[in-house]
Parts: C-alpha cells; structure tokens; sequence
C-alpha cells in the first residue's frame, strides 16, 4: 500500500471520487461510494476494509493521479471489471479484458441448472461461446471428473479463458476455436450450455456504456436477435446424447420465443427458468432417444 506524504488522505479521495461516479452513468452513480472504494482499493493494492479503518492516511501523489484516472474512466461508463482486470464469478475470481464481456450474475443461472440436471461423476459438456471461460470453469470447480469443452470463435477471448483456467489450477477443460458446433464435429454431449449474443444490432443498448464498450461480437448476432440462438437449438439433437440438456442464456423478453424454438427442433421437457430478479433469463430442453 503506498502511503507517504500526501496531497490527500484516504477518506477525502474516497470522498471526491464518490461524488465524481455519482454524477456520472447510473450503473456507477448507484453503487458510487462501493465502486469508488473498489478502485482505490486496487489502485493502492490493499483491501476496502483498510481503506475504512485508516481513512486519516495519506495518498501519495502519483498514486493519486492514477486513481483519478481511473475514477475517470469509470465515470465515462468503463466497465468497473475492465479496469481492475478482475471479476467474481461463482466464487471464482476471473481475470477480464475488453476482449471478453463481462460476467454477469445472472449467468450463474446457467451454472445452477447445469449441475442439478447431471450429477454423474463423469461427463462430457459443451460451453459455447466459452467468453472468459466463466460457465466451464465454474463447472470445472464444482465438478472436478467432468470433461469440460470451452469454445469460442474469438482467439483473444480463448487466450483470457486458458489464463484464468491456469491461475485456477483447473485442468479439465479443452480450448476449442470455431462458431458454435464447429469444434464439436462427431461430438455428442451429456450438457450443452450457451450464453451467446442475444441483442439486436439497432437496439440502442448497444451504443451507450456498458455495453458500447464490450466486444460487440459477443452481444449481438446481427438484425436478428434470436439468429444465435436459432443456430444453437437446431443444432442440439446432433451433439447431445439420449437425455441430454441444453441451456441457453437469453434476453427476459425472448424466453417464449427460446421455448419455441426448442421444442421445433424436438427436444423436450422444455421449460425457462427465472434469475433473481425475477426475469426468464434461460430456457432448458432434454434430448429424447435416438
């Protein structure tokens, strides 16, 4: 922790910045005095708890600068994980770049299903569009005789993913690059899991932070929302064994349309789960035998 001699102390630069996010995007003005205290805190590689406890310390000056700078960025609508490098995601703290999106929690929906569907010891199961490798190393952590399979047609963003499953000691799991079931050809799956771009190209989402930020490949198929999501359910049955599962991510206003989609292409017990504010933010559907 760098404390010399100062040109502000702890509480009054926690202070100011606060005041900086709070008039900046909501996504920061709302949680302003938590995020300006995640910064400084990573800036000066300490903890928030010592922040507050020794708030009549010193900063020093250039130390100072880079927080400001920081504070900046964020108050610009930079995603918070983007500048500390770092986000928790099921217990797990990932390393992120903008060359993946940012995990969210509501994604651990995805991670919850998943192992209450399959509690074998052993199987084969598919993340698709793998990102930052959040899904399949959850997965990884929880189910240690589980061959996880991680693609993505991103190599930048399958670099992030390899890295994360090395600092994590999480051996089990295999990079793949390729679109969807590209590097699944002759595969079949006890789970398949995706959380793939789900959000149309003139949503206007898409031009203001966070989202303006994130790689826009991971957030949007296209003019059509459900394209991504079409290609992953059609091409179910051929990559998951009698009894196995799909579970898709998907927007809280296209589950009726996931469902749908699902059970066209013939798979069955078909249902959307809701996340904790209540939305359907994932659809599931079973492979019926051969």
């Amino acid at each position: 922790m760098t404390l010399m001699t100062v040109s502000s102390n702890l509480g009054a630069a926690l202070a100011h910045a606060a005041e900086r996010l709070r008039a900046g995007p909501d996504a920061a003005a709302a949680s302003a005095a938590l995020e300006a205290a995640v910064l400084l805190a990573h800036t000066l590689g300490t903890t928030r708890a010592r922040l507050i406890s020794h708030a009549e310390l010193g900063v020093d000056r250039h130390a100072l600068e880079r927080y400001r700078a920081l504070i900046e960025r964020r108050a610009r609508g930079e995603p918070i994980a983007y500048l500390t490098g770092r986000r928790e995601f099921w217990s797990l703290e990932l390393a992120v770049t903008p060359d993946v999106l940012v995990p969210r929690p509501e994604t651990e929906l995805l991670v919850e299903r998943a192992l209450a569907l399959c509690a074998a010891p052993a199987a084969t199961v598919a993340d698709l569009g793998t990102g930052s490798g959040a899904i399949a190393l959850a997965l990884a952590s929880e189910r240690p005789g589980w061959q996880l399979i991680a693609a993505d047609v991103s190599a930048a963003a399958l670099e992030v993913a390899r890295a994360n499953a090395a600092a994590l000691s999480l051996e089990r799991v295999e990079f793949r690059q390729g679109s969807w079931y590209e590097p699944l050809a002759g595969e079949r799956c006890e789970l398949l899991l995706s959380n793939p771009p789900y959000v149309a190209a003139d949503d206007p989402a898409l031009s203001a932070p966070p989202l303006a930020l994130e790689p826009r490949l991971a957030l949007t198929p296209g003019a059509d929302a459900l394209a991504a999501l079409r290609v992953i359910a059609s091409g179910a049955p051929a990559h998951l064994e009698p009894g196995g599962w799909l579970l898709l991510e998907h927007g809280p206003d296209q589950a009726a349309a996931v469902r749908r989609a699902l059970v066209a292409t013939g798979l069955r017990s078909v249902r959307s789960h809701r996340d904790l504010a209540g939305l359907e933010r994932m659809t599931e559907g079973q492979h019926g035998q051969i």
